[in-house]
């Protein structure tokens, strides 16, 4: 079945670039003009366009900005059919970008979030949280540790311990972020076999 995902999602990422492409010269902008608007250089815009350059969050959603579009338009992502379902990403200033993914209240809420470079502050609050690194490096500080992870890498904790998550380095980090606002947990009802002797899921 990976097997068959993996030529849809070459396509998928193949067509962004003549998308973004047809949207800039539909609105007659030029690489330097959309470069001033978005904050994004005109050599990375450039290699967007041209498919030298993987697109990512952080630079999807303020290219959909400018064009005033919704990001399913550049991805051509399949509509989900369910009105319910409301991906419209919310600056929270500084360069920090909230997707969320679920409203459902008092149960775990799922969102995307880019996160720019900022000072560390420990927090604690109640809740429960499990962080999952899609691009970038991800610094988290917990309690008395301090780790980075990587692409594919995950973290779960207990949000009454102090912490503190963000850009290991200068770049922005793209991350799913799954909080249960009681504390909830994880469930595992289904293992790999090769995962059978590893105990629960790792925490950071």
């Amino acid at each position: 079945m990976e097997a068959d995902a993996e030529p849809e999602l070459t396509e998928i990422l193949d067509g962004i670039g003549p998308r973004l492409r047809a949207l800039r010269r539909d609105r007659r902008l030029t690489l330097e003009a959309l470069a001033q608007t978005t904050g994004i250089s005109v050599s990375t815009l450039s290699r967007l366009e041209s498919g030298l350059r993987r697109p990512t969050l952080d630079l999807l959603i303020p290219l959909a900005r400018a064009h005033r579009v919704a990001l399913d338009r550049i991805v051509a992502a399949p509509a989900t059919g369910d009105p319910r379902v409301h991906l419209e990403p919310r600056g929270r200033g500084h360069g920090n970008v909230l997707v969320p993914l679920t409203q459902y209240p008092g149960r775990v809420q799922v969102f995307k979030q880019v996160l720019a470079q900022r000072e560390p502050k420990l927090v604690t609050h109640a809740g429960y949280e499990w962080l999952y690194v899609l691009a970038g490096e991800l610094r988290l500080v917990l309690g008395g540790r301090d780790v980075t992870l990587r692409p594919g890498e995950v973290a779960e904790f207990d949000t009454h311990e102090p912490h503190w998550f963000g850009p290991a380095g200068e770049d922005a980090v793209e991350i799913l972020h799954l909080f249960g606002p009681h504390g909830d947990q994880a469930v595992v009802r289904a293992r790999s076999p090769r995962d059978s002797g590893t105990g629960g899921g790792a925490g950071a």
